[in-house]
């Protein structure tokens, strides 16, 4: 492909590294994305590089360093103008960090590009995307100090939920079917780690303080049966944060009496904000926890089909990719 060059407005940001995401490995098995990406198209979109050049009237100079967002609002809806950017009614996303160089047009570049902190590293800058995911969610939980919560799934995007509520002060059980992650876990500070079975139908409410589940419970899956089963560990009060996307078209039934008599909140949650993404940028650079336990390996660009194949196997969390 050319090298791009940037319009008003816009940069041109050289890519330092970038990480892997099950996102990723989905648009690679499926041959694209219904929302993010028109195929024949680079994809990846956890990243943080350097200005390479700047358009005309752009607000970035070259050398800056930057993490930029995969997404950009308007800034001018109602959704917007509510701090609740995720739900733009003409939400942009960007895609390409699996390459040397990567053009961010002019809305990324004014809304969704943002300063790297001296000291902080390339590789963990890229975590601010998924990060801010979770934040995100947990934000959504408003949870009361010293919140009992259960993480269901304990992936990248499952163990950033851990990390972070772990180091808010939060007592966390994290529950998994796989021993590797599940130590990960423990040494992001859980406070159990549940080894249950694959597919759903096993909860892991024997860890709650409560005998009748935990505070808050979060799905980090997207398997609808551990939907259910986050439904069902919560005490009466609780709160279900149904964070993991399901397939489309996917349906799950609803004990109604539950969630009605229990007086339960189940709660979707998207994405993340331009406030997220800076508190996760924050976060990472004060070092709040050892999210790079994460990063399982780095590989050159050409080796992009590898890192995937690595993730798919289950034996890494994330890859960072250098060109």
């Amino acid at each position: 492909m050319e090298v791009p060059s940037p319009g008003e407005g816009e940069i041109v940001v050289r890519i330092r590294a970038a990480t892997t995401c099950g996102t990723d490995v989905k648009v690679f098995r499926r041959g694209g994305h219904p929302r993010m990406i028109r195929p024949p198209a680079p994809f990846g979109h956890e990243l943080a590089g350097t200005v390479e050049e700047a358009g005309k009237g752009a607000r970035w100079r070259e050398g800056d360093r930057v993490v930029v967002a995969n997404s950009a609002s308007c800034g001018e809806c109602p959704y917007c103008r509510e701090s609740r950017e995720n739900l733009c009614t003409s939400l942009e996303y960007l895609n390409g960090a699996f390459a040397e160089r990567i053009l961010v047009p002019r809305r990324f570049a004014e809304r969704s590009t943002h300063r790297m902190p001296d000291g902080l590293g390339f590789e963990l800058a890229a975590l601010a995307e998924p990060l801010a995911c979770a934040l995100h969610g947990i934000e959504a939980c408003a949870l009361r100090p010293r919140s009992d919560v259960a993480v269901y799934g304990a992936g990248p995007i499952g163990l950033l939920f851990a990390g972070a509520l772990s180091s808010a002060g939060h007592r966390v059980t994290v529950a998994d079917p796989n021993p590797s992650r599940l130590d990960a876990a423990k040494r992001l500070g859980v406070a159990e780690a549940a080894r249950i079975e694959r597919g759903g139908g096993h909860t892991a409410t024997a860890h709650a303080l409560d005998p009748k589940g935990f505070d808050a419970a979060i799905d980090a899956t997207g398997v609808p049966e551990v939907w259910l089963d986050a439904i069902r560990s919560v005490r009466p009060g609780g709160t279900v944060n149904l964070f993991g996307g399901c397939a489309p078209g996917t349906t799950v039934p609803l004990d109604t009496a539950l969630v009605h008599y229990s007086e339960l909140t189940l709660k979707g949650v998207y994405h993340h904000r331009p406030a997220d993404v800076k508190r996760a940028i924050e976060m990472l650079a004060a070092r709040s926890f050892d999210a790079g336990l994460l990063l399982s390996a780095e590989m050159p660009l050409e080796r992009v089909e590898d890192a995937l194949r690595s993730m798919m196997r289950k034996e890494a969390l994330k890859v960072v990719i250098r060109a």
